[in-house]
């Protein structure tokens, strides 16, 4: 079976400081992948560079197969991958529905949208962080991706919204999307991977 995603000797430095030093990885369809580690270990600076916000200094990234180069997020959500990031990138003078559609393909149907969010209306800056983060996670869910990367998804999520997000993820992985989910507590690795 091909990885859908493979990473070869991927570094990245800044300046004298190496964030990532000749990582190579392997993600294979429909696979839990966790990514466990200190703060600062270059856990999100490697997922920035497989999102394609961060240009690695040297590697190789293959994408079901394929030898990429993923120099932008644009690049990455035209693969099938997708990014939940640990720092929310919300525009909170806007409601859910219009901070989902700014990810979403041209052509999204708008109504057909609003019967996926609970609140569409809602404006972000209203919602809790754990509804902020419900509404990354459901931006990320409905481009449909081959990859979802999740950046310590669950530091402002309930018990109940946690074992939510892990059904979910389970589904995920076994109609064959990958995803890689970081975190920094080993019971959600234990319980997930």
């Amino acid at each position: 079976m091909i990885p859908r995603l493979k990473l070869v000797n991927v570094t990245k430095r800044y300046g004298s400081t190496v964030a990532n030093d000749a990582i190579s990885l392997e993600v294979m369809p429909g696979e839990i992948l966790s990514v466990l580690g200190e703060n600062g270990a270059g856990k999100s600076t490697l997922m920035k560079i497989i999102f394609g916000s961060v240009t690695p200094d040297e590697g190789e990234i293959y994408f079901d197969g394929r030898k990429v180069n993923i120099s932008s997020p644009a690049d990455a959500r035209e693969l099938g991958i997708a990014m939940v990031f640990q720092h929310f990138v919300l525009f909170e003078t806007l409601t859910a529905k219009e901070n989902i559609l700014l990810g979403m393909p041209e052509g999204t149907d708008p109504k057909e949208l609003e019967k996926e969010i609970i609140d569409p209306n809602a404006i972000v800056n209203d919602l809790s962080m754990g509804e902020r983060q419900r509404v990354e996670i459901l931006r990320a869910l409905l481009t449909n991706p081959k990859l979802l990367i999740l950046d310590e998804p669950t530091s402002v999520l309930s018990p109940l919204a946690l074992q939510a997000l892990f059904k979910t993820l389970r589904q995920l992985s076994s109609e064959g999307v990958s995803i890689i989910f970081i975190t920094h507590k080993l019971n959600e690795i234990r319980e997930l991977s």
